[in-house]
């Protein structure tokens, strides 16, 4: 009975290991017809045709929102404040009060002359007005405290010196001529017009970057130091025949570069090209000259071989 139970034990055996066997072989079997039916049908690809319209060339370059009027206003006397009307960040408008100083000799002698004389009305206040129009970027001073004649108590930004200021590197200098009205785009997405207005007569030793002035026309409350984009045209090329950069392929040095071209309706065949303009999305095909029916490979065209069977999907 015994010897029965071993042998049904290693037939059993037998079968588990002949079973485990087989089934890498049967996924390597589907593998390979997977891959050799897709070799029949051809890689799955997408295709796109070549665009003829403008080119432009342009660079990027950053611009800084700065104010470049910025006035003091100053203590005249020696004394304290007795009230403070100044808020960081607060808009103010020319002649408007800011400061009421009490002065040193009113604070100790005020109320000794007046009690000697009422007609006196001695006072010893002195008060501050805004000298500018704009918002109060700096606040040096509380009520209470104690400030001396010809001591900065607050600073405010004059609005109509407002600017953006363009750093533009030394050799982008030769295409400032064609670009006198600039369109500068805020970290928000909002679009401003501005023109170049004239150049600082510096240049930064490290970057080898000259400041420009911005002026903008606009209404729109836009804080000091934000960086906005600028996009400087280099050149601007009209009816050039363009393809999307995903459909160029190239070494891997990048000296070579060609596209996969559809010669019939299953076959693409490697063309060499030349490129000319490029800008975000497109680049300028200088030869060979394409045909707007050209049927040239977007996607599924790296690898192949120079002659490849493709399957064109949706």
């Amino acid at each position: 009975m015994s010897s029965i139970k071993s042998i049904a034990t290693i037939l059993f055996l037998m079968g588990t290991l002949a079973a485990c066997k087989s089934e890498p072989a049967k996924k390597e079997a589907d593998a390979t017809a997977t891959e050799e039916k897709t070799e029949a049908e051809g890689t799955p690809v997408t295709v796109t045709t070549p665009e003829t319209g403008n080119m432009t060339d342009a660079v990027e370059v950053n611009a800084v929102s700065a104010f470049l009027l910025k006035t003091s206003v100053k203590s005249n006397a020696n004394g304290y404040l007795q009230l403070v009307n100044a808020q960081l960040g607060r808009y103010v408008t020319r002649g408007q009060e800011l400061f009421v100083i009490k002065t040193k000799e009113s604070q100790s002698l005020g109320d000794v002359v007046n009690s000697l004389d009422t007609a006196l009305h001695f006072q010893g206040v002195i008060h501050i007005k805004s000298p500018g129009t704009g918002y109060i970027t700096q606040l040096n001073y509380r009520a209470g405290d104690y400030v001396q004649d010809g001591e900065q108590l607050a600073t405010i930004t004059d609005t109509k010196s407002f600017v953006f200021m363009l750093d533009l590197p030394y050799e982008l200098r030769p295409y400032l001529p064609n670009n006198k009205q600039l369109q500068l785009t805020l970290p928000d997405g909002t679009l401003l017009n501005g023109s170049i207005d004239m150049a600082m007569p510096t240049v930064d030793a490290a970057s080898q970057t000259q400041n420009y002035i911005i002026k903008v026309n606009t209404d729109k409350q836009i804080p000091e130091n934000l960086v906005a984009k600028v996009s400087l045209v280099k050149k601007t090329k009209q009816h050039t025949i363009s393809l999307p950069k995903s459909a160029i392929l190239s070494d891997e040095v990048q000296s070579q570069f060609w596209i996969m071209k559809m010669i019939d309706s299953t076959t693409a065949v490697k063309v060499p090209i030349k490129k000319g303009l490029e800008n975000a999305s497109h680049a300028e095909i200088l030869a060979p000259v394409l045909s707007p029916a050209d049927k040239i490979l977007l996607t599924g065209n790296y690898g192949l071989p120079d002659t490849a069977k493709v399957a064109v999907t949706q």
